[in-house]
Formats: structure tokens, C-alpha cells, sequence
């Protein structure tokens, strides 16, 4: 369905949606509808700022060249202090690992005040990276009512914060867009949060490569695609890595619809993707394989799960990489490391 680009406001994505994905899915007539794919023309993409720093900029804030990025959610969700929080994040930036995310659902409880969590982690940001000599990403979730969402926004870059988290369905398209807008000049870290009430029916809705596009489009820097199928969550093989891969590491043509993130599209920086939800180090050479090395590898109970603790589980995840990236078996390389062997015993390698 082609429609004329004079239907369209630049830069309302609002507006964009609800025109090609707005009532029609409420018609009497329509069972089943599912909006698969968009493509948009260069006066729509030139319209929007896409991602302020893409993956050459991610890669040169966080001195990582040429290895995939790997991180943690902090766990449990919900439930620790701002200084269990910090405490937790210390142990897997110090154990190795680039990036630490707060959970989708976590914002400013009674028990753990937005505020004062930022500035609890932030100091714990700070003593890993003397301690490593690694730089390391941290990304408070600032999702909100609009405005506090730009006041916390403001607070994390006032107190030297690096990173900016959104639920960016639950937040909606307009609240993205006027965070990205904002002069932050952060690095937007987008969870999908809500997804799979849009995307999960194959017969109705709208599809994870359209919500990617929108995504890259307004700006994320750093996207859930999910795994590839390896993990926990819902996800064909075959749409994510038409999401996320390229060629090479390098952009393809702009009208090829597949592995749209690294496209080239104009005026719009590509965007880096997040494979999360059920990882463990022993997957880590399959992904590897599967989605290359332009990602942010993220596990969770794969960390914190560790029967030595969340400190070696992190060192886990960075011995599975190096053995990866050096092509050396799993299971040969945990004889002279402990953390992975132990991680190995727990999940195996799969």
C-alpha cells in the first residue's frame, strides 16, 4: 500500500501512525490485520533526528572496538534499596562486564528513590572504572509521566550520568520523541517493554521490524531485538537477525529491507541492538555465530544466577567471549577459569 508523502506531517510520528495504523485495525470487516512492514521516503526520514550517536559512537564512548558489548540487568526487578542496587552493579562492572540496565518496570519506589539510586551507582560506576580501566555504561530507566521523564533526564546529565533508558511503547511515540528531542546529548537505550501485545499474534497486529524502524527512526541508540530464538523469548530466528545484522559490519543498500539497524537511511545513524532475555554464558559463542559482534549481549539470571555470585558470573560472560572471539571451546577453556566452569556445570553450553 503506497501512500502520497503529502498525507504525512514530518516529524510526527503520532501522526504517521495514526494514519496507516490507526482505525483500520478497529473496522467490522477486518479479522485479522498485521502491519509486517513500512518504508518510508527520504523527505519522512530526513524529518527526524534517528540516534545522536549510533554504533561508531557508542563504540568510541565506551573504547570497544571490535568485540560485542555485554551487559546486566540488575535483579531481583524489584525489591532491593538504591544501596542493594548499587551494590549489585559494582559487582558486574568490576567483574567485566560494559553496561549495566535498570529493569523496565523499576522507577522511583518508597523503598528506592529514583534519585538517590542514580547517585548510589553512579559512585559505584565510578570505582569499577578506576579499578578495570574499562569505561562502563550506565542506564537509569527515566520512564515516566513526560515531564518528570525530561526532569530525571536533566538530573542524569547534571550528576555525569552517560546513558538514558525508555520503555518506549509503554512511554509511547510522542513521549520518545520529546526525549530525544531534549538536549540531553545522551546515548537512548530503548526496551520494548508491551511488544508482544502488539507483535506476538502472527495473524494481527504490528511486526517487531516495523518497531524497530520507528525506533532507529526517532532515535534509539541501543534497541531489544531479542535472541535469535536462543533465549527465553518469543522471536523467530529469522525476523530478528532481519532487525539486526549486517554485512561486514558495514551499512547495505538503503532499499534492501532486510537487517534495517544497519542501513544506510540517509541523515539517520544506524542502531546498535540488545539481545536479552534468558542468556548464559554458554550460549555466547552460538550468538556470536548467529548475530556477530555489532550487539550488546545482555544476561540477567545468567549473571546473578552464578552460584559464585553476581562478581563471577560477570567474569563468566567476558571468559565465554574471549573464547568465542579466539575460537576456543567452552569447555576447554573453563579448565583454568572457574567462573565460566561453574556457570558451564549450572547451564551448560547450548
Amino acid at each position: 500500500i503506497a501512500y502520497p508523502v503529502e498525507l504525512f506531517e514530518p516529524g510526527n510520528m503520532p501522526q504517521i501512525l495514526s494514519s496507516i495504523a490507526g482505525n483500520i485495525f478497529g473496522m467490522k470487516a477486518v479479522k485479522n490485520l498485521r502491519l509486517e512492514d513500512i518504508h518510508f521516503p527520504k523527505k519522512l526520514v530526513s524529518s527526524f533526528k534517528g540516534p545522536r550517536f549510533g554504533i561508531k559512537g557508542l563504540r568510541k564512548l565506551c573504547r570497544v572496538k571490535n568485540r560485542p558489548l555485554v551487559g546486566t540487568i540488575v535483579k531481583p526487578k524489584v525489591g532491593l534499596t538504591a544501596s542493594q542496587h548499587a551494590k549489585v552493579a559494582y559487582e558486574a562492572w568490576a567483574g567485566g562486564l560494559d553496561t549495566v540496565k535498570e529493569d523496565e518496570n523499576l522507577g522511583s519506589m518508597k523503598f528506592n528513590n529514583f534519585y538517590e539510586r542514580f547517585i548510589k551507582t553512579m559512585k559505584m560506576k565510578d570505582k569499577a572504572e578506576k579499578e578495570t580501566g574499562e569505561k562502563k555504561f550506565y542506564m537509569p530507566n527515566i520512564t515516566s509521566e513526560t515531564d518528570e521523564m525530561i526532569k530525571r533526564g536533566e538530573f542524569v546529565k547534571k550528576h555525569g550520568g552517560n546513558y538514558l533508558m525508555v520503555d518506549i511503547l509503554t512511554t509511547g511515540w510522542a513521549g520518545f520523541q520529546t526525549v530525544r528531542k531534549h538536549e540531553f546529548n545522551l546515548p537512548l537505550h530503548c526496551h520494548r517493554a508491551m511488544h508482544a501485545a502488539i507483535t506476538k499474534n502472527p495473524k494481527h497486529g504490528i511486526s517487531m521490524l516495523t518497531i524497530a524502524k520507528i525506533t532507529r527512526l526517532i532515535g534509539g541508540d541501543t534497541l531489544h531485538i531479542g535472541t535469535a530464538a536462543i533465549g527465553k523469548m518469543i522471536g523467530s530466528k529469522q525476523d530478528e537477525l532481519a532487525i539486526e545484522r549486517d554485512i561486514e559490519n558495514q551499512y547495505i543498500y538503503e532499499n534492501d529491507k532486510l537487517h534495517v539497524l544497519g542501513q544506510k537511511w540517509y541523515n539517520i545513524k544506524p542502531t546498535m541492538a540488545v539481545a536479552s532475555g534468558g542468556l548464559q554464558p554458554g550460549m555466547i559463542p552460538k550468538l556470536v555465530k548467529t548475530m556477530g559482534k555489532n550487539v550488546v549481549y545482555q544476561f540477567g539470571g545468567g549473571v546473578h544466577g552464578n552460584k559464585l555470585g553476581t562478581m563471577a558470573g560477570a567474569m563468566a560472560v567476558r571468559q565465554a567471549l574471549d573464547a568465542a572471539l579466539k575460537d576456543i571451546p567452552l569447555k576447554q577453556y573453563m579448565k583454568n577459569h572457574k567462573e565460566l566452569k561453574q556457570a558451564i556445570s549450572q547451564w551448560g553450553v547450548k
